[in-house]
């Protein structure tokens, strides 16, 4: 297994973000777990360090409970691609979609044990008793049992999840179950992706968050965004001033490496921009977001970014190239006029807070920031571009639609395979720029309220209270 560094961060910086009295309960907080952790140690493992949205979580959250002065770890598994395409089907499945079509029988449970006992051992020599660890989605699940026998607690925690469960839903809650039982807790994203067949009393909701100071989220001005497009090879011509960024140890950050476009020249500097970020993913829908995008009248002169990681640098998606190549095909089936305003581009990932810069920009340089996922845990893309006032177009699926209230503070396609109607609704949106700047500004707003860092902790350090009971311990064996 490999543990991640994760650097202190101050959580006093959200007292210039939140209301007073929401900023003095969060403090409180932070600081009785503290006292009530000391001498513990809270472990979080997961499948990869970089390129999802788990680690993206991760690192700010574990960065402002070591700030308050916890104890709090990371570890990444240690597994051959073989479990990675078996923990892909399960996450398809757990979304409803059948993904690759493949089994989930004795064989795929085979591949998954071996390589979770080889962790397991690994894990289980690092822990003591009065520690908590918390394990995340469906690639650590089978940690739970050998952690348990330890004497120390679990929480698994589940990102992904569907609305309407059916048989190949439950077929993957068939495999995990074995092993979720087993914890202390388990929390989902939303109520509705709760288990049948869990204890109620073990199952507990948290929505994630994200942080508002982090690369991807800080705040960078016209000049900035338009310096590390430029730096980016994403808009044409030389930076003019630094493409800098802060990064969370509060060190300089400038962006060095170039994204790959399709096609090879940059985005005009002026059009107005639509964009979608994710993984290369088919529950993403990318092919679906090209084609639909041909909807949008070629009178308001828009132009369409699809962008993602290179394919190779996220480790627990097999799929990832496979689905590059799907729409780069799709790209150069699309007529002349379509594709002459249709731009793919692949961010590097080397460094990863350079990556986030990269993004950060090009979502403020958008005009509208879709995310027309087919099924979604939560959608992380969608809270990052409601917090920098974008204008979000987003399919009313999963934890989309408890961040977006429609018409308010952002729109929602109740279809997300009628794709005149995600066109239409871009078109809408790109006509009417006073309406969007009000959506936007109420965007923000519910961010700051709903799905910022400070109320995740609060709400998970209230979790692990429960489960490590309250004094604090002597410390470790």
């Amino acid at each position: 297994m490999e543990q991640i560094h994760v650097p202190q961060l101050d959580a006093e910086r959200f007292e210039s973000v939140l209301d007073p009295d929401r900023y003095r309960r969060f403090a409180e907080v932070m600081h009785r777990s503290a006292e009530a952790m000391r001498g513990r140690t809270i472990w979080n493992v997961n499948s990869t360090a970089q390129g999802g949205g788990v680690a993206e979580m991760l690192r700010p959250l574990l960065g402002y409970a070591a700030g308050a002065g916890i104890d709090a770890r990371w570890l990444v598994v240690d597994v051959p691609d073989d479990f990675f395409v078996v923990t892909k089907r399960i996450h398809n499945r757990l979304h409803g979609q059948r993904g690759d079509g493949g089994p989930l029988e004795d064989a795929e449970r085979r591949v998954y044990e071996e390589a979770i006992a080889r962790n397991a051992r690994e894990m289980t020599s690092l822990l003591a008793p009065e520690d908590v660890v918390v394990l995340h989605d469906p690639q650590t699940a089978g940690l739970t049992g050998p952690i348990k026998d330890s004497g120390t607690a679990v929480i698994w925690r589940c990102h992904v999840g569907t609305d309407h469960p059916n048989e190949v839903t439950r077929s993957a809650w068939d495999f995990l179950r074995p092993y979720v039982e087993l914890a202390d807790a388990c929390v989902f994203s939303r109520e509705a992706y709760r288990w049948e067949g869990l204890d109620p009393n073990r199952a507990v909701v948290i929505p994630p968050s994200i942080d508002a100071f982090s690369p991807k989220n800080q705040d960078l001005d016209e000049r900035a965004v338009a310096a590390v497009l430029r730096a980016a090879g994403l808009l044409p011509g030389e930076p003019d001033g630094e493409p800098r960024f802060l990064r969370p140890d509060g060190s300089a950050g400038t962006v060095l490496r170039t994204a790959s476009l399709l096609p090879e020249e940059p985005l005009p500097a002026s059009a107005p921009l639509v964009l979608q970020v994710s993984r290369w993913d088919r529950l993403k829908d990318p092919v679906g977001v090209l084609r639909g995008f041909a909807h949008v009248p070629d009178a308001l002169g828009a132009h369409l970014v699809l962008a993602g990681p290179r394919a190779a640098s996220v480790e627990d998606d097999p799929e990832g190239g496979e689905v590059l190549r799907e729409v780069e095909e799709a790209w150069r089936a699309l007529p002349k006029d379509a594709r002459n305003r249709t731009h793919l581009a692949t961010l590097p990932m080397d460094d990863e807070e350079e990556n986030a810069a990269i993004v950060n920009a090009l979502q403020r340089r958008a005009d509208v920031v879709v995310q027309k996922s087919l099924a979604e845990g939560f959608g992380l893309t969608v809270a990052e571009a409601m917090w920098k006032e974008r204008c979000t177009v987003a399919s009313r699926v999963g934890g989309i639609q408890d961040q977006i209230v429609h018409g308010e503070s952002g729109w929602l396609l109740d279809d997300p395979t009628d794709l005149p109607a995600f066109g239409k609704l871009i078109g809408t949106v790109l006509q009417d720029r006073e309406a969007a700047a009000v959506v936007g500004k109420r965007a923000r707003e519910r961010v700051r309220d709903e799905f910022l860092a400070p109320r995740h902790l609060v709400q998970v350090a209230g979790l692990i209270g429960s489960v490590a009971g309250s004094g604090p311990r002597s410390g470790r064996r």
